[in-house]
C-alpha cells in the first residue's frame, strides 16, 4: 500500500475514493472499505483513502478530544489488510481547516485526489463550517465527471457500529461488545523496550512495550493474546496504565507472557485485549503488588483454561 502525506503533487492517476478519520477501522468502517474496493477494482481504479492527521477534534478542541483507538500506524495496517491501495494522509491545520466546502472539492478531490468514485458514510461533512454535504458533492459531481454514492451506518446487535461506541465499551471494560463492534479483538501495537526491571524483581518477567495512545482509550489489567512472537498468538497477562504504585506518569503496556522465556527486545507485538480482570490500582507496597500480579496472573490462566 502507498502513503502519501499532503497535496504537494496530484497522485499519479485517477482513483476510487473513500473519506473519513476511520479512528478502530471498525466494522461500519469495514463495511464502507469493502464497497470502496468492489467499486474501486470495477472500475480499474486504486482503491485509495483521505484520512486526517491529526483528528480534527484534536485540532479544534485538544482538551476534549477522544481517546484514539488507533495510533496512524495501526490504522495504516488494518486500510492495508482491508484491500486499501493508496492513503492520503492530510495534514489538519488552520489552512486545511479554512478550506470551503467547494474549495476541499477542486483542490482536494478532483485536482489532489483526482477522484472519479467517491463512497461516504450518510453523516459526512466537508469544508469550513461543515457547509458541505452529500448533495453539494452530487451538483459538483455533475460539473467535474466524478460519481459519488453514500452509505448507511451498520448495526450490531442493534448499537451502530461507531468509533465513540468502541470506546465507551472499553472504557466499561466490555472487551466482548468493543470486539462485536470491531469485528476482532481490540489489539495496540508496539515493539519491546528495556524497562526498569521491576517485572523481574517481583518475579514476573515482563514484555515492556512503550505506546503513542494518550489518553489511553482504557486502562486496567487484561486477559491478552499477543502475536508476533510465532506461528499463532501466545496467552499472558498484561496491565495498561502509569503504574500508581511504582509512581508512573507515562502510559506503558506491560505483558506477562505464560510460560515463555526468551530475548526479545526489539520486537513488534500485537497485543489482543480479550477480557478485562480488574481496574489499575495503587498498592500500598511491592510486596501487596507482589501478591496481586500473582493473582492476576492466576485468573488469566483460569481464563484461558490453563
Amino acid at each position: 500500500m502507498r502513503v502519501f502525506r499532503g497535496f504537494s503533487r496530484p497522485v499519479s492517476g485517477p482513483t476510487a475514493l473513500a473519506i473519513g478519520n476511520f479512528d478502530g477501522v471498525h466494522r461500519g468502517h469495514l463495511a464502507l472499505l469493502e464497497r470502496l474496493v468492489v467499486a474501486a477494482r470495477a472500475a480499474d481504479l486504486p482503491a485509495t483513502i483521505l484520512t486526517f492527521e491529526p483528528h480534527p477534534r484534536e485540532f479544534f478542541a485538544p482538551e476534549s478530544a477522544p481517546a484514539r483507538l488507533t495510533t496512524l500506524r495501526e490504522k495504516l495496517e488494518l486500510l492495508a489488510d482491508a484491500g486499501v491501495e493508496q492513503v492520503m494522509v492530510c495534514r489538519f491545520n488552520a489552512a486545511f481547516a479554512g478550506l470551503s466546502a467547494a474549495q476541499f472539492i477542486d483542490t482536494v478531490l478532483v485536482t489532489g485526489l483526482r477522484m472519479r468514485h467517491l463512497i461516504i458514510g450518510d453523516d459526512f461533512r466537508f469544508g469550513k463550517g461543515r457547509s458541505g454535504d452529500f448533495s453539494m458533492l452530487q451538483s459538483a459531481g455533475l460539473q467535474s465527471n466524478f460519481t459519488v454514492e453514500s452509505m448507511g451506518s451498520v448495526t450490531v446487535d442493534g448499537e451502530r457500529a461507531s468509533s465513540s461506541g468502541v470506546r465507551k465499551a472499553l472504557a466499561a471494560g466490555d472487551m466482548e461488545q468493543a470486539a462485536n463492534l470491531l469485528g476482532r479483538p481490540y489489539v495496540i501495537d508496539g515493539s519491546v523496550r528495556h524497562g526498569d526491571k521491576i517485572g523481574r524483581q517481583l518475579g514476573f518477567h515482563t514484555a515492556n512495550i512503550r505506546i503513542k495512545h494518550n489518553p489511553l482509550p482504557m486502562s486496567g489489567v487484561f486477559a491478552v493474546e499477543v502475536a508476533g512472537l510465532g506461528d499463532k498468538p501466545l496467552p499472558g497477562v498484561a496491565n495498561l496504565g502509569i503504574r500508581p504504585t511504582l509512581g508512573g506518569t507515562r502510559p506503558l503496556l506491560e505483558v506477562h507472557l505464560f510460560d515463555f522465556v526468551r530475548d526479545i527486545y526489539g520486537a513488534h507485538l500485537s497485543v489482543r485485549f480479550v477480557h478485562k480482570l480488574r481496574n489499575e490500582q495503587r498498592f500500598p507496597n511491592l510486596d501487596a503488588l507482589k501478591a496481586q500480579i500473582a493473582a492476576d496472573a492466576m485468573a488469566a490462566r483460569a481464563f484461558f483454561k490453563l
